[in-house]
């Protein structure tokens, strides 16, 4: 019988897609909380909404910390925990030290909490609010985000060092990086867009102004006019606290114009110019000039990227707050 049906679903679907089914996110539905909690993903996007529109720097935010978290014990909030006497946690780490929103999680939380008590869990706020932020500016979902993921209880700064990818990677390590997380070099050109929202810290390109190499010279591949206007930002190698757009003008606009940029070598970080140097990703940066492919793709990548090692069923736990583990 169970083969039967195994057969029925495959000729229904197709063997890949049934593949999909099995493999991709295994756990994680849509309307996970249809029952148990009918309201929660719109109270996630009311209070996610009403802060983004006063406050437009925030998609940005909420994006990089989704993307922080799931790069590091996969999609499980480790990345909201908090440190202890004991233990360094990711938010400390380096790449995290600039991340913001957190209290806007928690009031999230602490609205589910009172309506669903231990139902919610922050990874799957954390997944929502980064797709609502994002999608405020259209009014509509710009990606599917299945829920039933649950917290993760450990939360180490030295992995989110060892995890991240850094601004300084160049196109090898980018590759590896996201193929360690099983995402391909679509997906690394595909999420390198979300680029086109958000600043950076000027100590994280600074030395592509003042010293690639260690000789006091710049980096050859910088667009030399837009290096000029950077210095006038940045004004020299220690300083960690200016912050630049990263996409110039329209820093606050999520659309493909990254990709423009990027072909014009006005890519802010490394990570960013490496992507023109291998010639498959370069052909990808090409496709994703057309504003519905890089969409399209977005939509694809993001919802792979959010299944990244899942904590589902009985793993990990419902954390009732976000900040730390249930004792």
């Amino acid at each position: 019988m169970k083969n039967s049906l195994v057969f029925l679903l495959i000729s229904l679907i197709g063997l890949s897609g049934f593949v999909g089914i099995l493999c991709r996110g295994g756990g994680l539905k849509k309307d996970f909380y249809e029952k148990s909690c009918p309201h929660a993903e719109h109270i996630v996007q009311s209070i996610t909404w009403k802060y983004v529109a006063c406050n437009s720097t925030l998609p940005a935010k909420f994006l990089r910390m989704h993307f922080h978290d799931c790069f590091v014990r996969g999609c499980d909030a480790s990345v909201l925990l908090d440190s202890t006497a004991n233990n360094s946690a990711e938010k400390d780490a380096v790449p995290n030290q600039s991340l913001a929103g957190f209290d806007v999680i928690d009031e999230i939380k602490s609205h589910l909490e009172k309506t669903c008590p231990e139902v919610v869990s922050c990874a799957d706020i954390l997944a929502l609010v980064a797709r609502d932020s994002v999608s405020f500016q259209f009014g509509r979902p710009l990606w599917e985000v299945p829920t039933g993921r649950r917290d993760g209880i450990i939360s180490r700064a030295s992995e989110a060092l060892a995890n991240i990818p850094s601004p300084f990677f160049n196109f090898t390590t980018l590759k590896q990086s996201f193929a360690n997380k099983s995402l391909t070099v679509h997906d690394l050109v595909v999420l390198s867009g979300g680029h086109t929202i958000g600043v950076g810290h000027c100590n994280f390109f600074s030395n592509r102004l003042y010293n690639f190499t260690g000789k006091g010279d710049a980096d050859p591949s910088l667009n030399s006019t837009y290096a000029s206007f950077l210095k006038t930002k940045c004004k020299s190698l220690s300083d960690n606290t200016t912050i630049v757009e990263m996409e110039p003008g329209s820093s606050l606009s999520f659309d493909n114009n990254y990709f423009s940029i990027l072909k014009q070598n006005k890519g802010l970080f490394q990570s960013d110019a490496a992507l023109l140097t291998d010639q498959g990703s370069s052909n990808i940066v090409d496709e994703m000039l057309n504003s519905k492919n890089f969409f399209d793709e977005f939509k694809q990548s993001m919802e792979k990227m959010g299944t990244i090692e899942v904590l589902t069923g009985t793993s990990g736990e419902i954390r009732k707050k976000c900040t730390v583990i249930n004792s």
